[in-house]
């Protein structure tokens, strides 16, 4: 739904303003001078100290802003008083990690300056930070972003593309959100680090057709034996790790895109980036490319993914603690 939504009824009575427009380079200039750089100097100090978290940051903020605009409900918790399941508890995010490193950011920041930045500018700033000062790309991450007021766990299911997704379901889950089919091939990238559980591919090894023991023909068999024998040795594996990208995936490298050209991508939604001339040729220009112009067409992404729908000005609120709207 437009963030305008409700509040023109009648359209001639309102000025429609972008809500892009409203996110602004250093928002927090005057408010809150030191913001950006008290954010960047605690992921300097801490995300060294935990290598995995940048993988799983970038994914936060990821589902973050495919339910409900980069807007932080995704960090808020079930409260008694509203008797909402929130997103937090939705079958996707059920492994997300990093929230208490986003609660510790929030503290540091409001006791330098309460009730000013909001936690979805927080999330999106620690995606940033950390993913670059472990050595990966640097965007851009324009401010001003507010807080949501609502969560709901059953939009999780709708709105967070699925790691089991056809090109199509892909395309369409992108779309709704203002991304296309460059940014869905550039944003799958961040698939180059961090790690998955088994559930989420086994299906691929297992009972890909419904039946048991048929295998994903577009997976590479000689992999596929790999994970089988070494990994994820049953169908009802919830708890083993595996590597999306083996042997770099804490590099934020180039080498995720060439193993879907050997049928290598650890999901279906991998393996579906291959099934278009458009995604596949769009892949092969990268791998034949430079890291430095992955970067940038990576950080080009990133920026307008952190753009979605996203409530400015008046619209939600700054939130006091990330896991609780105020009272």
């Amino acid at each position: 739904m437009s963030t305008f939504g409700y509040l023109c009824p009648l359209i001639f009575m309102c000025i429609l303003v972008s809500s892009h427009a409203q996110l602004q380079p250093n928002f927090y200039a005057k408010s809150c001078p030191k913001a950006e750089k008290i954010i960047l100097d605690y992921v300097k100090k801490h995300i060294p100290n935990a290598p995995s978290l940048p993988a799983a940051l970038i994914r936060m903020h990821f589902h973050d802003c495919f339910v409900r605009g980069c807007d932080a409900s995704v960090l808020l918790n079930f409260t008694s008083s509203t008797g909402n399941q929130t997103e937090k508890v939705g079958i996707p995010n059920l492994t997300l990690r990093g929230f208490s490193f986003i609660d510790n950011v929030k503290k540091v920041i409001e006791a330098e300056c309460p009730g000013v930045v909001s936690c979805a500018d927080i999330v999106a700033l620690v995606a940033r930070d950390s993913v670059m000062i472990t050595g990966g790309p640097f965007w851009n991450v324009p401010t001003g972003r507010r807080d949501g007021r609502i969560s709901n766990a059953s939009e999780t299911l709708s709105d967070i593309p699925a790691p089991t997704s056809n090109l199509s379901t892909l395309q369409t889950d992108f779309s709704k959100k203002g991304l296309d089919l460059k940014d869905l091939v550039l944003l799958s990238g961040a698939h180059t680090i961090g790690v998955s559980h088994c559930s989420s591919f086994s299906t691929r090894l297992y009972n890909f057709t419904g039946t048991f023991g048929t295998q994903d023909p577009s997976l590479d068999s000689e992999y596929a034996a790999n994970l089988k024998a070494k990994k994820c040795k049953s169908i009802n594996d919830n708890t083993t790790i595996v590597e999306m990208d083996p042997g770099s995936f804490r590099t934020f490298d180039l080498s995720y895109y060439k193993l879907l050209l050997k049928r290598r991508g650890l999901f279906q939604s991998d393996a579906a980036l291959t099934t278009s001339t458009a995604t596949k040729s769009y892949i092969n220009q990268l791998v034949e490319g430079s890291l430095k112009e992955f970067y940038a067409e990576f950080a080009q992404s990133m920026e307008k993914m952190g753009r979605i729908e996203v409530k400015t000005g008046t619209a939600g609120e700054i939130r006091k603690h990330c896991a609780v709207v105020n009272s």
